[in-house]
């Protein structure tokens, strides 16, 4: 496989991964009040989370998924409501605190299970399966295919995000700023809810 036959699926990948979104707003708030190392285990989850799913994609579990409509429900409405929780500790949160009270950067599995409840990371990542099909000749190949490039492409777009996010927090000086920072990245967050109910 060549370079030019994976090019189209890099592109659309990285594409549907650096587009603001969930993820991408949550490593730019981790960015802002962690830095970027303290930032990696969420945007690892994030990644290996958007990794996994295309690799159950191909499989054909996201076929199966997207064919039970009470099980979609279920999945968008829990994952609204955990988006919300997020975002209202990210509004009320203030200027971060260099002491031992500091709180904890989220976690990596918070990153891997927001992802998996995401109907659209789900429809993004069999899109993909069904596009590029071509580029393997069994499903266990292109479940690998497609796993390790969503993967990779999704944690060097997050480091892109969260890289920005640490620039935002150096630059924040003040109480105001940094609360206008955090309803900024709160509302961003709850707007994030609102493609996963189109459609």
């Amino acid at each position: 496989m060549t370079i030019d036959e994976l090019l189209p699926l890099i592109v659309f990948t990285l594409v549907s991964t650096i587009t603001p979104g969930a993820a991408t707003t949550l490593a730019t708030a981790s960015g802002a009040h962690f830095g970027f190392r303290r930032s990696i285990p969420v945007m690892a989850g994030c990644a290996i989370g958007l990794g996994s799913i295309a690799c159950a994609a191909a499989a054909g579990l996201g076929s199966l998924l997207m064919a039970l409509p009470a099980l979609q429900v279920a999945m968008k409405t829990l994952g609204s409501l955990y988006l919300i929780w997020l975002a209202v500790r990210i509004g009320r949160s203030g200027q971060p605190r260099l002491d031992g009270d500091m709180a904890k950067p989220t976690s990596f599995m918070t990153g891997v299970w927001m992802l998996w409840y995401n109907p659209k990371g789900w429809a993004m990542t069999i899109g993909a399966a069904a596009s590029f099909a071509a580029l393997a000749s069994n499903p266990a190949t292109l479940a690998i295919l497609l796993g390790m490039t969503f993967c990779l492409v999704a944690a060097f777009s997050l480091a892109i995000w969260c890289a920005l996010g640490q620039l935002l927090g150096r630059l924040l000086k003040t109480s105001w700023q940094w609360r206008a920072l955090n309803f900024f990245l709160a509302c961003l967050l709850v707007i994030s809810i609102i493609p996963m109910w189109r459609g």
